[in-house]
């Protein structure tokens, strides 16, 4: 395992407008719950060559937590969780990627924070892992 396997780049992050648009747009978006998580997911073609497999964005709304420090509180364990996680996914995808002859295909995942609770890291851990291993399936 490299250093850099356990990192959260700045390319990994979902900031482009556009592909946020697409993704809550598309039609042939998905979804999966794990309490206290939801993930929203698409593939699209990958924009540039050099880009990574799977990008991702975190949303808690300020329904949930009124204040700034709550909800970036909430935020940091998602990131972490996924963080750790990310690994097998990202393996599944360049594997898919490998096999598919018409083109790469960029993952983007949007997780969102469903409940106005604030849960200990363990659990949303545990949630982020069966969350990752269901967009895992349904990519299959």
């Amino acid at each position: 395992m490299t250093p850099r396997q356990h990192t959260f780049a700045k390319q990994e992050r979902l900031c482009s407008r556009k592909l946020i648009e697409k993704l809550f747009g598309y039609a042939g978006k998905s979804s999966v719950a794990v309490y206290p998580l939801r993930a929203v997911f698409a593939t699209v073609a990958k924009e540039k060559e050099d880009s990574e497999t799977v990008m991702v964005m975190v949303s808690v709304s300020k329904k949930h937590f009124k204040h700034a420090v709550d909800r970036n509180r909430v935020k940091r364990q998602i990131r972490e969780a996924y963080r750790l996680n990310k690994d097998e996914l990202r393996s599944t995808l360049q594997q898919r990627n490998a096999a598919n002859a018409d083109g790469q295909q960029t993952l983007v995942v949007a997780f969102i924070w469903m409940t106005d609770q604030h849960i200990d890291s363990k659990r949303v851990a545990g949630s982020m892992k069966e969350l990752l291993r269901r967009i895992e399936a349904k990519l299959q």
